[in-house]
């Protein structure tokens, strides 16, 4: 087994360089009797003179030369390993997974995008919009995903929550409809309405609240249609099918003929809804902490973040 020590390439290197020991040994702030040691020993390693030398010059041999070449080769694979780890693990490079909620969808992941792009060039970053928060769960859990934009915040030890910020919801109408007419809309008003709502079976949460929000009123929710994408029910909504409550970043998909409507719950309160930033607690990395810091700037900011 080879005993070159990357100490030996770094010596020689210095020395086929400067093609004299006295300035070699002071480059590398040692002294020149040590350094021609460690020369001498590393060509007994290899078995081969690597240097010619005379009382006057220091020259290359044709194995020295190549020698140099391969030594400079492997110094800079080294140096740029060390580099790439450093970056790494202060998370400037690497790859994210980022999962969102269809509300948070069509504004909040471009504007987030466009600024990881801009601090961490160096960062391959995958986005899954329109995701359920079951979904995103599972993604999390089984190490598909990095960080789940979600809501309401899932009851699950081994998350990490940040919260963001808590949306208002809204209710979503087609141009035309009685409801336009109003100021706003309240629970009780739904009773007759023709809901569009997020699929139950997928375990939407923003199904959850709104049947358990009529429910709390007296009545069942009367859904006439089901969807499983935001970007669906919008143009339900756009062709006249029913009216739909959505977290207030959903009208941003802004359709010809959708309206927006202030929307008040049971006890005619204002209703809002947390988005969350959701990562596994048992392995958050740099990266991950950089990304949550891009987010908590963006959500404290004067201009919402979708």
């Amino acid at each position: 087994m080879s005993g070159v020590e990357l100490r030996h390439l770094r010596y020689f290197v210095a020395v086929a360089e400067e093609l004299h020991f006295g300035r070699a040994a002071q480059r590398l702030a040692m002294a020149q009797p040590p350094l021609s040691t460690q020369i001498r020993r590393l060509e007994a390693e290899l078995g081969t003179d690597l240097l010619r030398r005379t009382t006057r010059r220091v020259e290359l041999t044709e194995a020295g030369r190549a020698y140099l070449h391969r030594a400079r080769a492997v110094l800079d694979a080294v140096a740029a390993a060390e580099a790439e780890a450093r970056r790494i693990g202060s998370g400037l490079q690497g790859s994210l997974v980022v999962g969102c909620v269809g509300s948070a969808t069509y504004t909040l992941l471009p504007r987030f995008a466009r600024t990881l792009r801009d601090r961490l060039p160096s960062v391959a970053v995958a986005f899954r919009g329109e995701m359920l928060v079951p979904d995103q769960v599972e993604a999390l859990a089984e190490g598909r995903m990095d960080i789940g934009l979600l809501r309401p915040p899932p009851a699950e030890p081994w998350l990490d929550l940040c919260p963001l910020r808590r949306d208002p919801l809204v209710v979503l109408a087609p141009a035309g409809h009685p409801f336009t007419a109003r100021r706003r809309v309240t629970v009780q008003d739904l009773r007759t309405a023709e809901l569009v709502a997020h699929a139950g079976a997928r375990g939407s949460s923003m199904h959850a609240l709104v049947v358990g929000m009529c429910a709390e009123a007296g009545f069942d929710a009367p859904i006439a249609h089901e969807v499983v994408e935001t970007s669906t029910m919008v143009t339900f909504v756009a062709a006249g099918l029913g009216v739909a409550v959505v977290p207030e970043p959903a009208a941003a998909l802004a359709l010809p003929g959708v309206v927006a409507l202030p929307f008040l719950g049971p006890g005619d309160e204002p209703v809002s809804i947390e988005l969350t930033a959701a990562t596994r607690a048992a392995d958050r990395s740099p990266l991950v902490d950089r990304a949550l810091a891009v987010l908590r700037e963006l959500a404290g900011g004067a201009d919402r973040i979708g």
